[in-house]
């Protein structure tokens, strides 16, 4: 015992040292907001706003709860800022919790070969991979398979100290991630299988729910908001449930699940057990998925992933214990991400252990110890390319303002070094400096830019996680359904801008003309909608003009009152009754060379998916020649 308890603590500290100075990356900059804030407020630690896709969001909106940005903000207090190895340094005491509980789990349920099925659990490419980063996953499974673990020893002896402990370890996973309430229909079939008359234990399998609506009510008590609430908000509004996204995230996490442990091992053991009749809706399922993605490595792993769960069930508690939190996972999640999947990672391999000899068991983990290890190589590759633009990008700006319009780990790194987000709308100013990335979905610049430089980030390791051109489905569905990619293909390609001098060369401008941008300030779209105000640079023509606005008001749009200005003083108003095509005009003069014309109107809206605060669409604006009189 005390032998494979050694093992695992050295196989985990040798997984994690090569990536002890690992870049901050992907979400961790929002947790780390979070561990900012607990700084001022320790119990509100989600009490804060950061910039999202261009937007200000309230984090109290975010998919997690407060634990996660505790942990982060402990770390912060006792280092005194966010570095990188003492923070990895930290979160290796998760990946111990969550390997020594897999071990103690192992040991209950296959008590032949405990110490393999902890390695499978240990290779999967979840756990190398995400176990580097902070994000809420590491945190969430360790405490979930302690929970779990705890409870069954619980049962074992029937004793309120153990059944304390699981409590507590199952609302600390709920206080980190919402789908930590799945751990109550899981321990509550173990419950009735095992000791369904101890009636504490029933009480005890509901932490989970019972940790997050203590600290929703402790939320709307001291604030008046339920993080939920504003949660579901975004949901709607971001159409993040919508049907096009679930089913690509359902199809993922199909292919994820035939990595859980390495796809031979899933065949090898669910083979022997397999009549015809299973055999047949796995070979439905992997050409439903050759149809819907001909990638052999997709409908390869998801036919694996359909065999793996026809396995299950047959399996009277495990394979419940799978297949519960697996339609859960289809039903709750958006993103299809690999990661989502890590809480069942270890009963899969329990399950695979049981059924395969040991030489089987330790070729496959292997192997699959290789793979991830090289996808958490490359995506180190990634974020440190990233992390040395940035330094590049601060060292040259030579105290300019330097904006990030980007997401990620090139916004921490930037942000830390003191450039400021770019919101939709932002006035930028000659000689400013924009960074921005080809990824992480910049946001539209209506200024004229001259490139600086730029890096593409390429990756040694031909695997990838995410790419440009690519459909690796691992961090999210919405770049493709595959579980990795083999390829050699750029990842990113990070850009250095300088906002040069507005010359306006157009006097009346369509907003859909391409040459139309380089005039607008801010609030006016390439597709003609306008905010709730909005402001172009023209040129004043020779002859003498009048101002004129064309706009549309759509069926859905609140807006009824239009205002005209011209630097900044107002010209003309107009207040209409309905919906449809209206213009506005007022004379003109002026001695000037060149004007700034805005628009204001009195209301805006947001049409799901789009998160832009929409007013009017502008179909002209700008000055009309007259001949002389």
């Amino acid at each position: 015992m005390i032998r494979q308890v050694l093992v695992v603590v050295a196989f985990v500290v040798l997984l994690r040292a090569p990536f002890l100075n690992h870049p901050v990356q992907g979400d961790d900059v929002y947790y780390l907001y979070g561990a900012q804030h607990a700084q001022i407020e320790p119990l509100h630690p989600l009490h804060t706003q950061y910039a999202f896709l261009g937007q200000m969001v309230d984090m109290r909106g975010h998919p997690h709860g407060p634990l996660n940005p505790w942990i982060l903000g402990a770390l912060l207090a006792l280092v005194g800022g966010v570095r990188e190895v003492p923070f990895h340094a930290g979160y290796l005491l998760l990946s111990l919790v969550a390997a020594l509980s897999m071990l103690s789990l192992a040991r209950r349920f296959v008590p032949g070969r405990p110490l393999m099925a902890t390695l499978l659990f240990l290779a999967t490419p979840a756990f190398v991979v995400n176990g580097t980063s902070f994000e809420a996953d590491l945190p969430l499974v360790a405490f979930w398979l302690t929970s779990m673990t705890l409870f069954a020893r619980a049962l074992d002896t029937r004793s309120g100290s153990w059944l304390l402990a699981s409590m507590v370890a199952g609302a600390l996973a709920g206080l980190d991630a919402y789908q930590a309430v799945m751990l109550s229909p899981l321990l509550g079939l173990y419950l009735w299988l095992r000791c369904r008359s101890w009636k504490p234990a029933w009480i005890a399998i509901f932490a989970a729910p019972g940790a997050i609506a203590a600290w929703q009510l402790w939320e709307w008590s001291t604030s008046g908001v339920l993080p939920a609430a504003v949660l579901a908000g975004y949901m709607q509004s971001g159409g993040y449930q919508s049907f096009g996204r679930k089913l690509g995230s359902a199809v993922a996490l199909f292919a994820h699940a035939g990595w859980l442990v390495f796809p031979v091992l899933i065949v090898a053991a669910a083979a022997k057990r397999m009549n015809l009749y299973r055999w047949t809706i796995v070979v439905v399922a992997t050409v439903a998925a050759l149809i819907y993605e001909p990638n052999p490595l997709f409908w390869i792993s998801a036919g694996v992933g359909v065999l793996l769960l026809v396995h299950c069930a047959r399996k009277e508690l495990l394979g419940a214990w799978i297949l519960m939190f697996f339609a859960a996972a289809l039903l709750i999640f958006f993103a299809g991400s690999a990661r989502y999947l890590l809480p069942i990672a270890g009963i899969v391999a329990i399950v695979v252990a049981r059924e395969l000899p040991s030489r089987w068991l330790f070729a496959g983990f292997a192997i699959q110890l290789v793979l991830s290890f090289s996808l958490a190589l490359a995506n180190a590759q990634q974020w440190s390319t990233v992390r040395t633009f940035a330094s590049r990008v601060m060292r040259e700006a030579n105290g300019r303002r330097v904006w990030v319009n980007a997401e990620w780990g090139l916004r921490h790194y930037l942000e830390a070094q003191g450039a400021l987000p770019l919101l939709r709308d932002q006035v930028v100013h000659a000689d400013d400096i924009i960074v921005s990335s080809d990824l992480g979905q910049p946001v539209e610049v209506n200024a004229p830019l001259i490139e600086l430089f730029q890096t593409e980030v390429i990756p040694v390791m031909p695997l990838r996680l995410i790419s440009l051109e690519g459909k690796s489905g691992y961090s999210s569905s919405a770049k493709g359904v595959l579980p990795f990619e083999i390829s050699g293909e750029i990842v990113d390609r990070l850009h250095a801008y300088v906002v040069s001098e507005r010359k306006p060369e157009m006097s009346y401008l369509d907003p859909k003309d391409p040459k139309a941008a380089a005039h607008v300030i801010h609030g006016l779209f390439p597709d003609g909608w306008m905010t709730q105000e909005a402001s172009v640079l023209l040129k004043v023509p020779d002859k003498l003009a009048s101002l004129e606005v064309k706009w549309f008001i759509p069926t859905d749009a609140p807006a009824r009152r239009i205002t005209l200005l011209v630097d900044g003083k107002v010209v003309a108003e107009d207040t209409v009754a309905k919906p449809g095509a209206y213009s506005l005009s007022a004379p003109f003069r002026t001695q000037a060379h060149e004007v700034t014309v805005g628009l204001r109107v009195d209301a805006t809206h947001t049409v799901p998916p789009d998160g832009r605060a929409l007013g009017v669409v502008i179909t002209g604006v700008g000055m009309r020649q007259t001949a002389r009189p």
